[in-house]
């Protein structure tokens, strides 16, 4: 006799700016898993096997119809992994208002906007998981990144905050801090450039997407159930101390 309205395999996840780099080989590990996956993009190319959700994240009225379309297809998001970022970089007396503003916007006040929307979910269900994608840079600082790294650094203190704030309906706020990763973005650095980010990192070497998105699937995961407010690096030996 067959099961009578089965649950749903996996969980509903929420993966932002995944269709490149390391956000799309976060969505892609827990496609693997057997999660339920919407990725949203401004532009499209998300995963296969992915919810495909267009969705411009400094926009509040695109925000609350992305959750709603992945609510109707996926059921409450429970867990999301804030990844959307974008940089405008340049020196500080270079560095214009809309420099500043829609980096702050995007990779903030963005997050801010994803994880309101995603805790009211994830409180009626008592339970739940966010993950923001932060930087070394954004423990480490960059010359040339001050719009970036203040965005990314003010991630670590609304993680703790939300962590506290969370944390007695059993949902956890961590942050995953990678360093220097081969995607699209480093791909355009010179060979001289690449050799001299190489000599800084421990390791010798950049990381692979997967590897960040490892660590984030862990805190996603039952593993990580008492793990919340931590910044978990993943940067070679980059950033230690910090």
């Amino acid at each position: 006799m067959s099961e009578v309205n089965p649950e749903p395999a996996g969980r509903s996840v929420l993966v932002t700016g995944g269709n490149r780099g390391i956000g799309r080989a976060i969505a892609e590990a827990f496609v693997a898993q057997g999660d339920r996956v919407a990725v949203t993009t401004r532009s499209g190319g998300a995963p296969e096997g992915t919810l495909d959700v267009r969705c411009d994240i400094t926009d509040p009225a695109a925000v609350d119809a992305a959750f709603a379309e992945i609510e109707a297809a996926h059921g409450p998001v429970e867990v999301l992994v804030a990844n959307a970022g974008i940089t405008a970089d340049t020196l500080l007396l270079r560095m214009s208002e809309d420099d500043w503003a829609s980096v702050i916007d995007t990779n903030l006040t963005g997050s801010f906007r994803l994880a309101k929307r995603a805790a009211k979910g994830m409180l009626r269900l008592r339970r739940g998981r966010i993950v923001f994608i932060s930087s070394v840079v954004g423990l480490l600082g960059s010359a040339g990144q001050v719009n970036y790294a203040a965005s990314k650094a003010g991630l670590v203190g609304m993680a703790r905050s939300l962590a506290r704030e969370l944390g007695s309906r059993s949902i956890t706020t961590n942050v995953v801090a990678p360093g220097f990763v081969e995607t699209d973005m480093t791909a355009v650095l010179t060979e001289e450039q690449k050799a001299t980010i190489k000599a800084q990192v421990p390791l010798g070497r950049y990381a692979s997407p997967d590897e960040v998105a490892s660590a984030v699937t862990w805190l996603a995961g039952d593993g990580a159930a008492y793990v919340t407010g931590a910044v978990i690096p993943v940067d070679g030996g980059l950033g230690m101390g910090h």
